[in-house]
């Protein structure tokens, strides 16, 4: 399948006001940080933005019945997960969207529990918001992750936590959390009043025999305390323009979210990000597994080179996303030090474990939705480095 796309050439995104590629100018840098591909999109979706393009007015934007049938009709036919058109409620980003949702539910002082290690972003939101972060740890052993379940009941038990967030697939452990797994964090937030944000974005990014299950589609119960964040940016690399939806089936709540959203000014799209989800959803299904394909190769490539060459390191299992989480412990070296010893003298831009909590620390966080001469150049320059310091 993956010969009907080109994967393989470099797409040149120098002095394109790429945060990933010019926000450091440094001398052949190789960037596998932040969560974007270097892969261009569908052809379909390119070809509905030329034509978007091509009106050439790009007033205020509404979100029309065929954007609403293109979210419905997908997660129908993808994930068995029928959606309410009333559910849906459109935001520029999940990051601004999760804000809003904050405000909407808590008030400054209150505790948000996440399962560290977590996707960095989720720690600034609930500090902009005068909130206190609760960390559930996940457990690490044999290079995957499992949920502690009864410190979550603890921390649920508390009367100041008032959600949880629940990154699904996660990032950056890259675990694809299974339907008894997310029942059992259900039925936690459940019994102890706790509302579930479930962060889904990555949710398309599955590999070999995993599953996404939306957390909402788990049964009513689940559904009723339930937020779910969902956008094509990452599964078609589609970041930059700003489209995402929040799915929430309970009136109640839904209204509570939909005027902090108003409030804070996170509803208004763009033109491109409507046209962009529609032929995401309509017509880019085939890609999609085209590059689920390559990354996980290259995940399986870097396994091989790891085991090969610099045995010092160990990927974790990947399941999810296209985000490699490497086992840097063996080293020694703190990871946010190792993070900068690997930029400066290799120019090589990886996320250190700790941006994800403490629990990060001896990771190393690499995005390999690249092509496998940028993968392959990134771990060569790593080998080099144990080389010489181990």
């Amino acid at each position: 399948m993956i010969q009907e796309y080109d994967f393989e050439t470099l797409v040149e995104r120098h002095d394109t006001a790429s945060c990933k590629w010019d926000s450091d100018h440094r001398r052949g840098l190789v960037p596998m940080w932040v969560a974007d591909m270097d892969f261009k999109t569908a052809p379909e979706i390119i070809e509905a933005l030329h034509e978007r393009a091509d009106h050439g007015v790009f007033g205020y934007t509404i979100l029309t019945d065929e954007y609403y049938e293109a979210l419905i009709n997908w997660n129908r036919r993808r994930h068995d997960w029928e959606i309410d058109r009333e559910w849906v409620i459109g935001v520029t980003a999940i990051v601004p969207g999760l804000s809003a949702i904050l405000r909407a539910l808590t008030v400054p002082g209150e505790k948000i529990v996440v399962q560290t290690p977590v996707y960095n972003c989720f720690f600034d939101v609930i500090a902009d918001n005068g909130l206190k972060v609760v960390h559930n740890p996940l457990k690490y052993h044999d290079l995957t992750y499992t949920m502690d379940y009864e410190d979550l009941e603890i921390k649920c038990a508390d009367p100041a936590v008032k959600v949880m967030i629940l990154c699904n697939p996660a990032n950056p452990v890259g675990r694809v959390w299974t339907p008894d797994e997310l029942k059992r964090v259900g039925d936690i937030c459940l019994k102890h009043g706790v509302t579930i944000i479930a962060d889904e974005i990555h949710c398309e990014l599955v590999y070999e025999e995993h599953h996404y299950t939306p957390f909402a589609s788990l049964g009513e119960k689940y559904r009723d305390i339930s937020i779910t964040c969902v956008s094509p940016s990452k599964a078609f690399n589609l970041a930059g323009l700003h489209v995402a939806n929040l799915i929430i089936p309970d009136n109640a709540l839904r209204e509570r979210v939909n005027r902090a959203v108003t409030i804070n000014r996170v509803g208004e799209m763009n033109p491109f990000g409507v046209s962009g989800l529609i032929a995401a959803y309509n017509c880019g299904e085939t890609w999609l597994m085209a590059v689920n394909e390559y990354i996980y190769d290259n995940y399986r490539f870097m396994v091989e080179f790891c085991e090969e060459f610099i045995p010092q390191v160990k990927m974790c299992r990947l399941e999810g996303t296209y985000l490699a989480w490497m086992d840097c412990s063996a080293l020694d070296i703190d990871s946010a030090y190792l993070g900068q010893l690997l930029l400066d003298e290799q120019a090589l831009w990886v996320n250190a474990g700790t941006m994800y909590g403490p629990d990060g620390n001896g990771f190393m966080r690499w995005n390999i939705a690249c092509s496998r001469v940028v993968l392959t150049e990134g771990l060569n320059r790593l080998a080099a480095f144990i080389r010489r310091h181990h």
